[in-house]
């Protein structure tokens, strides 16, 4: 199974340090797998929407989840419906870009992008890939910088970008990057 049960650590800690207060936010969480992070918008107060392309992830968040006010949708990152075009306050991605092909990466970060509202954030979880490092064959495939910095073309300003050495964690190092749309 391919997606994750739990919050992702690299997110959890980001939460308690930045404790966003979601109260009168919206949220979108692209490919939500099994729904723990949106759940961890929600209990911040964010009206969270939560899709994958997958049914079987919507159909087992909501089986995971059934008390939730998470709106879990089964939806396609290329053909997102025109109500969430910079609809949403808060949008997190977390390695959603890096499993799809490379060749893909442009047009995903731009899809992401249009969903953050008018001074809007985003915050981008992904594996990095080591400077010189040959492409694995993925997915998923570690981003490069170049290709992160790619939200700035998409109409994001950078506000914060750690490159997190978690070795210690026996994990792969992780990129947490956050961006706001200007007003």
């Amino acid at each position: 199974m391919p997606w994750f049960a739990g919050v992702r650590p690299v997110f959890a800690t980001w939460l308690q340090r930045e404790q966003p207060d979601g109260r009168g936010r919206r949220a979108a969480v692209v490919g939500c797998g099994l729904g723990d992070d949106a759940e961890a918008l929600a209990a911040l107060g964010f009206a969270v929407t939560a899709f994958d392309i997958a049914p079987s992830a919507v159909a087992w968040c909501k089986e995971r989840f059934p008390q939730s006010s998470v709106e879990y949708v089964v939806a396609d990152l290329f053909a997102l419906p025109t109500a969430w075009r910079h609809a949403f306050d808060f949008v997190l991605e977390i390695f959603t870009i890096q499993s799809l092909p490379v060749k893909l990466r442009k047009p995903t970060i731009d899809a992401i992008a249009t969903l953050v509202a008018p001074g809007g954030e985003l915050l981008v979880i992904a594996v990095p890939a080591e400077p010189g490092e040959r492409r694995v064959l993925g997915p998923p495939w570690p981003l490069t910088r170049p290709e992160i910095d790619h939200f700035q073309t998409a109409g994001l300003q950078e506000l914060n970008f750690e490159a997190l050495d978690i070795s210690r964690q026996h994990t792969a190092p992780k990129w947490r990057a956050y961006y706001q749309r200007r007003k």
